[in-house]
């Protein structure tokens, strides 16, 4: 049986204009499905893209966004054999989580850790922090000592790539907005603007990074290999990700394809000893789940702690969008969906 339920739409590819918060009918959960009530969902460079009509490979508008959730199930279909009404679980869905609630095959789903009660901080977890882990601990192989580099600082991956890289002793420098300098320096990296190009001299001067993380794209990737890592310190790598740069311009990205190619094209010449990488996660890479386990278990720890920009309502996602490339502060942009009461 159907209910209504509010969610996000984007009603064609655009800008912020085509961003509506509508009420439709959602079905009850297929075979297979899992109909779970959203409490947080996330929010990032991926909603943007999306919007759009940029994002690597993405459905079709109209389209609801959400690319991570933290939720409660709510009922389930034919089939459903692992979770049980009231179940706490999140997922990496890529759509659909800007809504009170929605339907989700059941094999996404990941149960949370028993006691891990913070649900904010789960959420950047899921997407910008499993993004940020796989690039320190398998693509970079960060060691305690090295120079790295990290565009975007206080974005929602750069925040979590400094911490990460930080936890493995490496020494930390990056680009960030003015504004976040002095809190980036109290808890031990160097910052700089990226516009004034101050910090190619500088990282030059000091022998290269060892290792660049590049969520910028085509236009900087030349710039971020100019300070890899030379001589004696050679092999630096550059790692892209996410090419995010005329978004957080407030313009309207391109596609990702000859910007990848270009940054790829740069390990491929011959004798050269520096490395091209580009990063992306995907919920079916057999190393997601058990990475986002070990930083749920870091959290608890209390090994790393997640900075949040900022928590919208879902009424307030169309202002996300409208002033996202502006928007000030450390970390991830968070949406909060519906409060925890029993249902």
């Amino acid at each position: 049986m159907s209910s209504p339920v509010r969610k996000i739409v984007f009603e064609q590819y655009g800008g912020p204009e085509v961003v509506k918060l509508v009420t439709a009918e959602l079905p009850a959960p297929g075979k297979h499905e899992v109909q779970v009530k959203i409490l947080y969902a996330g929010l990032g460079g991926s909603d943007i893209q999306m919007r759009n009509g940029t994002y690597p490979m993405q459905k079709a508008a109209p389209l609801t966004p959400g690319y991570v959730f933290v939720g409660r199930v709510y009922s389930t279909g034919k089939g459903v054999k692992n979770f049980n009404k009231g179940d706490l679980v999140c997922s990496l869905s890529k759509y659909d989580a800007q809504a009170e609630r929605a339907n989700f095959p059941e094999t996404y789903l990941i149960p949370l850790p028993q006691g891990f009660h913070d649900l904010q901080q789960a959420v950047p977890l899921i997407l910008d922090w499993t993004t940020a882990y796989g690039m320190v601990y398998r693509t970079a192989q960060i060691k305690k000592g090295m120079r790295v580099f990290i565009h975007g600082l206080s974005g929602a991956v750069g925040a979590a790539l400094f911490k990460l890289c930080q936890l493995e002793g490496a020494e930390i420098y990056g680009t960030a907005s003015q504004s976040n300098h002095a809190e980036l320096i109290a808890q031990g990296a160097h910052p700089f603007v990226y516009t004034d190009k101050n910090w190619m001299k500088a990282m030059q001067d000091i022998g290269g990074a060892h290792v660049v993380f590049d969520a910028l794209g085509f236009e900087s990737y030349d710039e971020s290999w100019e300070i890899l890592a030379k001589g004696k310190d050679g092999g630096g790598h550059l790692i892209g990700y996410g090419g995010n740069l005329k978004l957080l311009n407030g313009e309207k990205a391109e596609s990702q394809n000859w910007s990848n190619a270009k940054l790829l094209a740069k390990g491929l010449v011959p004798f050269c000893p520096w490395k091209s990488s580009f990063f992306y996660i995907d919920r079916d890479q057999k190393t997601f789940q058990p990475e986002l386990q070990k930083l749920f278990q870091l959290s608890m720890e209390g090994k790393i702690h997640v900075p949040i920009k900022k928590v919208w309502e879902l009424e307030e996602v169309p202002e996300a969008h409208r002033t996202w490339a502006q928007s000030k502060g450390n970390g991830s942009h968070v949406v909060h969906i519906s409060d925890e009461v029993p249902f």
